[in-house]
């Protein structure tokens, strides 16, 4: 059971209060509610861009990094399609730094010509390197196109393209940076040895007299799929990949839990079962996995697989299918449902003794409608049944729901 409290200052930040006195740290973590969703689709990648931009010190703090180092502290961030994270960890004697760190780039961030070019720089290398150069790097990107059709899901978090980064002015970052990075769309969570007093008295004083601004978020909705789609491409890499996608429900659905425990039976382990028929008996795939993509809205249910040189892609392929559709006709077994939940819950207790993994879950949780998911998911995954598997994988497992993206080798025909 974790606790915590919770309350919303008059400016609109919602702060999110941890106890925990079996460690010497503190965690400040500030979740703003801005990911590459809330980009307009002709300038995207700049949620990303921010999350390198926050870095560049602000006004009382030209050098970000320099106070948290001298504290004996580090920090990081991510982006996502739904939400920026940052997180400070340092001694509990330090906490007032990344308090005040983070408030300052909150309301005063450098955004000038230097620290944007600079910036940009960075973000654009990244995108060549891991999206462009590196061998199936552009696969998300062309899957998600293929299989959104009006969610702003269908480019991924780095961006749609790298011009509208390199494209990206002055005027276009500060915008972006008045219209999200504001208390009222931020949840900040500070979870360490301090007292819940000295937490408010604190957050208060660093917090409290920034301005309020109302921001406002779109609402998306994304049509049915009734026709399977299908995409193959050619470049130059190593072995032949085929990823088949689909739509799945949101986060909060009750079904976001089955699908998730789907996706273990068919891939976690080497005695899941794609790994054992499909990579060690029939030796069809070098390796196969199936995931969700977990998202706030429309999610994804994914199986990607690199096909063994010289294996057929249309019998690979039809042998991932022959896995998906044997959910439909034969149920798993209680054994095998109960190891998947037991990993899973493993996980999860492994992840509420880690400091840091606590903080990130409660802003996560909290952008998501209730903080409490975090002493509630448990249970949801428990009460799953064998019947509630085969439900849901006759329901989102079907041919005209599919999206399939063959990656093959230049020389393949």
């Amino acid at each position: 059971m974790i606790n915590f409290s919770k309350e919303v200052l008059p400016n609109g930040l919602t702060f999110i209060h941890h106890h925990d006195e079996t460690t010497p740290f503190v965690v400040v973590n500030t979740l703003y509610k801005v990911g590459s969703k809330d980009e307009d689709e002709n300038r995207t990648g700049f949620a990303h861009l921010f999350e390198h931009l926050m870095f560049s010190g602000s006004k009382h703090f030209p050098d970000f990094d320099k106070p948290l180092q001298e504290a004996s502290g580090e920090n990081n961030a991510f982006t996502n399609n739904d939400y920026t994270n940052y997180y400070d960890v340092v001694p509990v004697i330090n906490i007032e730094i990344p308090l005040a760190l983070e408030a300052d780039r909150m309301t005063h961030l450098n955004i000038n010509k230097k620290s944007l070019n600079v910036q940009r720089k960075v973000v654009c290398e990244e995108f060549k390197e891991n999206y462009i150069n590196l061998p199936y790097g552009n696969a998300w990107h062309l899957l998600r196109e293929m299989t959104y059709e009006k969610h702003p899901y269908k480019w991924p978090t780095i961006g749609k393209e790298l011009k509208h980064v390199e494209d990206a002015t002055l005027e276009d970052v500060q915008c972006f940076y008045d219209k999200y990075y504001q208390p009222s769309n931020a949840i900040l969570v500070v979870a360490g040895n301090v007292t819940k007093e000295n937490a408010n008295t604190l957050v208060t004083t660093y917090f409290g007299n920034i301005e309020p601004k109302k921001v406002e978020h779109k609402k998306f909705e994304e049509p049915l799929q009734t026709v399977a789609k299908t995409k193959t491409v050619h470049e130059d890499v190593p072995l032949n990949m085929v990823y088949i996608a689909f739509k799945m429900c949101d986060r909060l659905h009750p079904d976001y839990y089955v699908a998730d425990l789907i996706s273990d039976i068919m891939s976690t382990g080497n005695s899941s079962r794609l790994t054992q028929r499909l990579v060690k008996k029939e030796k069809a795939f070098v390796s196969i996995e199936a995931y969700i993509t977990a998202s706030n809205d429309v999610g994804l249910f994914c199986v990607e697989g690199k096909i063994a040189d010289g294996y057929d892609i249309e019998k690979a392929t039809d042998l991932i299918w022959q896995e998906l559709t044997l959910l439909h006709t034969e149920k798993i077994t209680d054994i095998e449902l109960l190891k998947c939940k037991n990993k899973m819950l493993t996980s999860t207790k492994f992840a509420e003794s880690n400091l840091l993994s606590t903080a990130i879950s409660l802003a996560y949780y909290e952008v998501l409608g209730n903080a409490n998911l975090i002493n509630e998911e448990e249970e949801k995954y428990v009460s799953i049944v064998t019947d509630d598997v085969q439900r849901y994988a006759k329901e989102i497992f079907v041919k005209e729901k599919s999206n399939t993206l063959f990656y093959l080798k230049k020389s393949a025909t």
